[in-house]
């Protein structure tokens, strides 16, 4: 049995987001998982995730560092709750804060492998420090200020999700 990814235990319906939503056919599909008291999530940008010949688009970068600190806010809340990931109520975190430093251009069409430390877990929030290796080199290091997901974004979606809100 293939080991399940921090991301794999948010509920179908908060699981549409661009960078690791499950739901989302167009996504990154960025997953997590724990290597000891560090996360690592791993992902090869597409040749369309280009800045300039050869190079990955910051963006892309932002947004690996984003979703991978937000999944392992989720991971170390459980941790430090004693509780399993797929308990109820499911926990989702969203970004307060995200900061990007940019260290190196990152080669385009390489493996790109974040690496999360959890900083602090508090109550409502969680801190969260990641680099961006591409092979074995630090092109970026960020922090991701997560916080639990307000209940004021928890839409109840017909089925299908999102796109099938018609919109007046």
């Amino acid at each position: 049995m293939e080991e399940m990814s921090f991301q794999d235990y948010y509920p179908e319906e908060l699981s549409h987001c661009y960078g690791c939503g499950s739901m989302n056919e167009a996504g990154l599909h960025i997953r997590s998982y724990w290597d000891g008291e560090e996360s690592v999530a791993r992902l090869t940008p597409q040749p369309h995730h280009i800045a300039t010949p050869g190079f990955v688009y910051g963006g892309l970068i932002a947004s690996l560092i984003d979703c991978h600190g937000v999944g392992t806010a989720a991971a170390a809340t459980c941790r430090a709750e004693g509780r399993e990931m797929d308990e109820e109520p499911r926990l989702r975190f969203v970004t307060a804060s995200l900061k990007v430093d940019y260290l190196k251009p990152t080669p385009l069409g390489v493996q790109l492998e974040a690496r999360g430390k959890v900083k602090e877990v508090g109550k409502r929030k969680v801190s969260v420090s990641v680099e961006v290796f591409a092979e074995g080199t630090v092109c970026a290091r960020g922090e991701v200020i997560a916080v639990r997901m307000p209940e004021t974004m928890k839409i109840n979606y017909p089925s299908g999700g999102p796109q099938s809100i018609e919109t007046a």
